[in-house]
């Protein structure tokens, strides 16, 4: 299909707003997205003009959208892009709305926990992760095996993989 699909980085700038409808969640929120230049005259970063979308997300991503994002959260979105023009009382207007496919959080500009959604969808608030973490980190000599953790080194409810 010949879609517009785009990604935008920019932040949250309204309450992201949650309808339950007959085919299922809804939501959307503004997103600012300002461009930011090099000014070589004042030798600093400025920022440039503020392009504004309106962001919907449906189904579970409405849902967990709903749940993770505040206003002034620093996003980044991709979805496809869909400009409509329209005549209202005689003036124009052109608005610009992303139909979302991903969000999240730009790490760029910060920290983030994420939280897998339970069995029925809903996203989790508190609660541990069901499965034990993986053991990333790699030996630093491949000679020798890496050992397994002591009884007192393991956290609880964790399995020690060996």
């Amino acid at each position: 299909m010949n879609e517009t699909m785009v990604c935008a980085v920019g932040n949250v700038a309204t309450q992201p707003v949650y309808r339950e409808l007959a085919t299922g969640p809804s939501a959307r929120f503004r997103l600012a997205v300002t461009s930011r230049y090099w000014d070589r005259d004042k030798n600093v970063w400025t920022d440039g003009h503020t392009n504004f979308f309106t962001v919907w997300a449906n189904r579970q991503l409405a849902t967990n959208a709903a749940a993770s994002l505040g206003v002034g959260d620093p996003v980044i979105v991709q979805g496809r892009l869909k400009v409509r023009t329209d005549v209202r009382e005689g003036q124009s207007w052109t608005s610009a709305d992303i139909d979302a496919v991903a969000i999240g959080h730009d790490l760029a500009r910060g920290t983030s926990a994420f939280r897998r959604g339970n069995a029925k969808g809903e996203p989790t608030v508190t609660g541990s992760p069901s499965q034990p973490e993986p053991v990333w980190e790699t030996p630093a000599d491949d000679s020798e095996p890496q050992a397994a953790e002591t009884e007192s080194q393991q956290r609880p409810g964790e399995a020690v993989l060996t």
